[in-house]
């Protein structure tokens, strides 16, 4: 039966009535309050058709307000100066004064530091958002100027000082100042729920690249060292009986050609993950077959090629492992085995993986003289090596417990314990 997947429908207005809606909604209510109370427009002393002509010149502005907010502002307190001086009242014209307002906290909200609303701008975050700050200060202040002008110029024209200074009209005063300051808030908070989601999707971008790079530091490392340290010492051990020993010697580079492929073959396998970019194939890059577990023989045969045997104890009931700890197991185990080769001055080490019921227990341990050894546990002394940091970051990406350092008895141990989920019973059909 083929799936079907059901989506709400998503209300979406034309463009054309995004744009001129608000500035038909606002000539509508001008020729409302134009047409009551005492002004210009009142009663029997302008027609209505002029009348309803100039409400809707002076809304038209409103169109434009997104593309160009400064401009549009200017002009709706340029209409509102005008009106008043013509002999409007103030109550004749407040739409006008409230649509400055939303127009103040649109600008607050998207002003960039070239003072446009578009969301466009050069310059650094830092100044960018201290020019856009203060570009909406400076609305919210002529705004504010303007509208008290218009305001205290209408009630001083009705009743000079004693009208201005009237409590209930100082009160009005108030409270148109208050409007603008409430345009202003509402502004600067949608700007800085952006700007926090802008800084928190960069923050998260940055950590998710770190990630990836010490990922690839670690596979890459992993990889790489073990075979490399048997090379060398092949490589060394070759060439001390190339003249005594040829047949020897032979066997010696042939072991060296197989772990160069095998290491090629991974670097291969490796950079051919890398390389996906299509995102069918992003989405699989987990299920791309890395070491595990099962390679461990395959670990003890190249390092007992190089002159250090494994002796390997497997305790508890053995099953699958998530990828995740299968691969984080047979790298520790990797590392450290590498480790014992180039730094223990031993012929010898112990291996043991216990299966626990909510863990996976992995510990490695020698009894060389931990020589050449750095304050790591398995670096070099000039501090050149990352293995027991790789080991304690991958142990940490899942939770787990890691420690390493030397044994009273003698030589170094490593010990990793790995939390495993817990295992779903399955019904009795499946069984």
């Amino acid at each position: 039966m083929p799936e079907t997947t059901s989506r709400l429908p998503v209300l979406s207005l034309p463009s054309p009535l995004l744009r001129w809606g608000p500035a038909a909604g606002l000539s509508l209510v001008l020729y409302a309050t134009a047409s009551s109370g005492t002004g210009p427009g009142a009663g029997e002393g302008v027609p209505g058709g002029a009348l309803a002509g100039v409400a809707v010149a002076m809304a038209l502005p409103l169109g434009w307000a997104r593309r160009w907010p400064w401009p549009v502002l200017a002009a709706l307190l340029a209409e509102s100066a005008a009106a008043v001086a013509l002999g409007a009242r103030a109550e004749q014209i407040w739409p006008l004064f409230l649509a400055a307002d939303l127009l103040v906290g649109y600008l607050t909200a998207t002003a960039t530091a070239t003072g446009t609303g578009t969301g466009t701008g050069t310059g650094t975050g830092a100044s960018r958002g201290m020019g856009s700050r203060r570009a909406g200060t400076v609305a919210a202040a002529v705004t504010t100027a303007v509208q008290e002008t218009a305001l205290q110029a209408d009630l001083f024209r009705d009743g000079g000082w004693n009208r201005v200074f009237a409590p209930g009209f100082l009160a009005l005063s108030t409270l148109l100042a208050l409007l603008v300051l409430c345009a202003w808030l509402a502004g600067m908070w949608a700007r800085q729920r952006r700007e926090y989601g802008e800084a928190l999707r960069a923050r998260t971008a940055a950590e998710a690249v770190t990630a990836e790079r010490l990922r690839i530091a670690r596979e890459l490392h992993d990889m790489v060292a073990h075979s490399i340290g048997v090379i060398a010492i092949q490589a060394g051990a070759g060439s001390r009986v190339l003249d005594s020993r040829p047949e020897q010697a032979r066997a010696t580079l042939d072991a060296i050609e197989t772990t160069s492929r095998e290491t090629l073959h991974g670097l291969r396998n490796m950079l051919d993950v890398l390389r996906r970019t299509e995102p069918e194939t992003v989405e699989s890059m987990a299920e791309t077959p890395f070491a595990g577990l099962a390679d461990l023989d395959r670990l003890i045969a190249t390092t007992a090629s190089a002159g250090v045997r494994v002796a390997v104890r497997w305790r508890g009931e053995r099953r699958p492992l998530p990828t995740a700890v299968d691969q984080s197991a047979f790298r520790i185990v990797q590392e450290s085995v590498t480790n014992v080769v180039r730094h223990a001055g031993t012929r010898h080490c112990r291996v043991m993986i216990d299966y626990r019921h909510d863990e996976l227990r992995v510990e490695i341990a020698d009894d060389g003289d931990g020589g050449n050894t750095g304050a790591d546990g398995g670096a070099p002394a000039d501090g050149s090596g990352y293995g027991i940091t790789g080991m304690r970051e991958r142990v940490a990406l899942l939770g787990g417990r890691f420690s390493a350092g030397s044994r009273p008895e003698g030589g170094f141990r490593v010990a990793a314990r790995l939390p495993l989920p817990a295992e779903v019973p399955l019904p009795a059909e499946a069984r």
